[in-house]
């Protein structure tokens, strides 16, 4: 029972799944943590949350809002009550990410060579084919170990019914994973003793497993391959996270300018001469990765790159075109890829989704509105969206307007509540709502997946936006290794 006053005065939301609490009593998961803090002062949990504004500070863990006024770099909110998944729990999320990123992988290797799946009518070609992300140029184009999701962030969501359902696939440039190991250290140093005593399992080896990984798709037989991390420069809204994991991988951060394609080769710059790259870990789009095949006003590529990648002597991490499986109107078909390929049927489930291209649910959308998230296919961060229960109607005539006139690049799903957990926020507990975003990394050894992720928040009061772009923030996200 809430005995203590930090406690008592959090209130459970109803009809919405609460991360810490069930009927007001805690759940087991939470009772070593809570029994270590209910009893300290307001004082000691306020220090705790002041030490980690300023680690977060001192250590620059900052992201970047474009739009924002208040000047381009921001320091990331961090909530210091962590996210805890019981152990079954997360082995059930484990199994379904495994199986998820195999079948999609398996479609992306379909769709940019034989298209079984097109022929065989499981999904329609102009779905594929008006995809922006549809690259032909990626077509019979030999990818190296068959991997095209080599990184792949996994959105989760957890609804008032307990169950965990995946929101999208991020498998283009995910990211947040350096938050999740920052997270981690700041929490270190809050709860020094909780997080060995509560057996919590560890995600440093992240970057170790990414640089494995890496170091395996070399081709050339040389003991040392080089390994870079390709980088739009500082002004991007990742920039401390490309330079984080450049850094905890022993590799060189590097823009466009820094490479050059010589004989189908890429070379970086260096005060020694050039020096032959094997692999690339890009943080640039596909749009902007070669100015020669993409957008020829691009900066922030390698002119060339292209062909050394489609001769097979350099690999690039992710691979071109994976666009076209993350693309929200293809979402709705991946519980059918998991069956085609697989032959299994999916582990985690789906939110239903209506594709606006559909002049039937197209007209059920419209009337029903005011229960609806709406979102654009190819937009991210939370941009391109309009939540039906807290949208003017005015906000929602624009929207029926957009989708009445390019219906293929929105779709629409009902509004889930998202889970919720309580937060450190002005010196009480209150709910606040979470997704997670576990990363996978799929080799040539396999996929592995580091147990947690990145617990997104949404830090104003009744938002359902977690995205750090729309106010959101975070926090540590711990993984109860087996009971003994």
């Amino acid at each position: 029972m809430k005995e203590n006053s930090l406690l008592t005065a959090y209130q459970e939301q109803p009809n919405i799944w609460d991360e810490m609490f069930h009927a007001n009593r805690i759940r087991p998961e939470y009772r070593n943590f809570v029994a270590a803090i209910e009893n300290l002062p307001n004082a000691e949990l306020a220090r705790k949350d002041e030490l980690a504004r300023k680690l977060f500070m001192s250590q620059g863990v900052t992201f970047t809002v474009y739009s924002s006024g208040e000047g381009i770099e921001k320091i990331f909110p961090f909530d210091i009550i962590p996210r805890i998944i019981q152990h079954a729990e997360w082995l059930h999320i484990e199994a379904g990410i495994t199986q998820r990123l195999k079948a999609l992988n398996l479609f992306l290797k379909d769709i940019y060579h034989e298209q079984f799946i097109l022929k065989d009518g499981l999904i329609p070609a102009t779905l594929i084919y008006s995809c922006p992300q549809f690259l032909r140029e990626m077509m019979n184009v030999k990818v190296p170990h068959d991997i095209y999701t080599h990184i792949a962030g996994v959105d989760l969501i957890r609804d008032s019914d307990g169950q965990f359902y995946v929101l999208e696939d991020n498998l283009r440039t995910p990211s947040g994973v350096s938050y999740m190991l920052e997270n981690r250290s700041i929490t270190s140093r809050l709860y020094p003793d909780l997080l060995p005593k509560n057996n919590v399992q560890p995600v440093r080896k992240y970057p170790e497993l990414l640089f494995r990984n890496l170091l395996d798709l070399a081709e050339r037989h040389v003991s040392a391959p080089t390994v870079v991390l390709l980088s739009p420069g500082i002004y991007n809204s990742a920039y401390y996270e490309h330079a984080a994991l450049a850094r905890l991988m022993g590799i060189e951060l590097v823009q466009g300018s820094d490479l050059v394609v010589n004989n189908h080769y890429v070379y970086m710059k260096t005060t020694k001469g050039l020096q032959q790259v094997d692999v690339i870990y890009r943080r640039v789009d596909d749009e902007f990765l070669d100015p020669l095949v993409f957008r020829p006003d691009s900066a922030l590529g390698v002119p060339g790159i292209y062909a050394a990648y489609r001769k097979g002597n350099v690999a690039i991490v992710n691979a071109m075109g994976n666009g076209v499986a993350d693309d929200k109107a293809v979402y709705c078909y991946v519980p059918d890829m998991i069956r085609y390929y697989l032959g299994e049927e999916p582990i985690l489930k789906s939110v239903p989704t209506y594709q606006m291209s559909d002049p039937d649910l197209r007209k059920m959308v419209f009337e029903r509105m005011d229960k609806m998230v709406i979102k654009k296919t190819n937009e991210s961060g939370g941009y391109g969206m309009l939540i039906g229960s807290s949208a003017t109607e005015q906000q929602m005539q624009e929207f029926r307007e957009a989708i009445t006139q390019d219906p293929r690049s929105f779709i629409a799903q009902p509004i889930i509540s998202l889970s919720s957990t309580p937060c450190y926020l002005n010196g009480v507990l209150q709910p606040r709502r979470v997704d997670l975003r576990p990363y996978a990394l799929y080799g040539p050894r396999g996929i592995d997946i580091v147990p947690g992720g990145l617990t997104r928040v949404a830090l104003q009061e009744g938002s359902l936006v977690v995205n750090s772009s729309q106010g959101g923030g975070s926090k540590d996200t711990w993984v109860l290794g087996p009971e003994n």
